[in-house]
């Protein structure tokens, strides 16, 4: 599941392979911008924000999102393509391509930030602001602590994953109000350090223990005892979004 930390590392990815290099294609396969050719621009750099990702070419921007089933695939040719490709980049050997994007546009590069003028504070972004995340955070107490930290307009990059690994790290019920965060500084700070030091990996870890399946707490363990205490993990998905916790460590 796409978060923050993988978008980062996209970004990454695609930076280290397509940065400096001239486009020998670009096929872009979604009907408002198929007309678009940025064949013969350099691409300047890949930056992530949030959950956002943008390939800077020339006086564009690539800007897409991931959702729920969106991925980069780059390398040396071949890089398969198939019937839920978006777009396709070329630079000499190495071809890119966006596989089921959530968004895909091409936007004019000095309103890019347009498109991401809405987000909070990026936990990865080199202006990452704790100050300004906690009060974003803090401002409405009555909001379940889970709604506020999906929202990205509070802080930029935590999805359903973390969310409920930071509501175990913290001992709070995903639907516990976020009145009941005595030290909203600190969450946002251990949501921060939780991205940060996974931003190299694909599969995620936040127990510090990254044997395979050792290494989250909650999340996709219904029924499994708590790696804490020993109680049954609980899931509820009757809401938008999958819940899990431990009755016993989360109050």
């Amino acid at each position: 599941m796409p978060e923050g930390d993988t978008v980062w590392h996209t970004a990454a990815t695609l930076r280290e392979h397509l940065a400096g290099r001239t486009l020998t294609r670009c096929d872009v396969r979604v009907p408002k911008f198929a007309t678009v050719d940025l064949t013969g621009q350099v691409i300047d750099e890949v930056v992530s924000r949030g959950k956002h990702l943008f390939i800077r070419v020339g006086q564009a921007s690539i800007h897409s999102h991931l959702k729920m089933d969106g991925s980069w695939r780059v390398g040396n040719r071949p890089v398969r393509v198939d019937h839920r490709t978006r777009i396709i980049l070329e630079a000499g050997p190495i071809r890119a391509i966006g596989v089921d994007l959530g968004v895909l546009e091409i936007l004019e590069r000095e309103h890019e930030s347009e498109a991401v003028a809405h987000l909070g504070p990026d936990l990865l972004g080199p202006d990452w602001d704790a100050p300004l995340a906690a009060a974003n955070l803090a401002a409405q107490p009555d909001r379940p602590i889970a709604e506020a930290l999906l929202d990205q307009r509070v802080l930029a990059g935590i999805g359903n994953v973390y969310c409920n690994e930071l509501c175990f790290v913290t001992g709070h019920l995903p639907t516990a109000p976020v009145a009941a965060i005595a030290d909203p500084r600190r969450l946002v700070s251990r949501a921060r350090d939780m991205l940060w030091l996974n931003r190299f990996r694909w599969n995620r870890c936040t127990t510090g223990d990254t044997r395979q399946g050792r290494q989250l707490w909650v999340y996709g363990r219904a029924g499994e005892n708590c790696r804490r205490c020993g109680t049954r993990i609980r899931r509820d998905d009757s809401g938008e979004r999958v819940a899990y916790w431990c009755p016993a460590c989360q109050v």
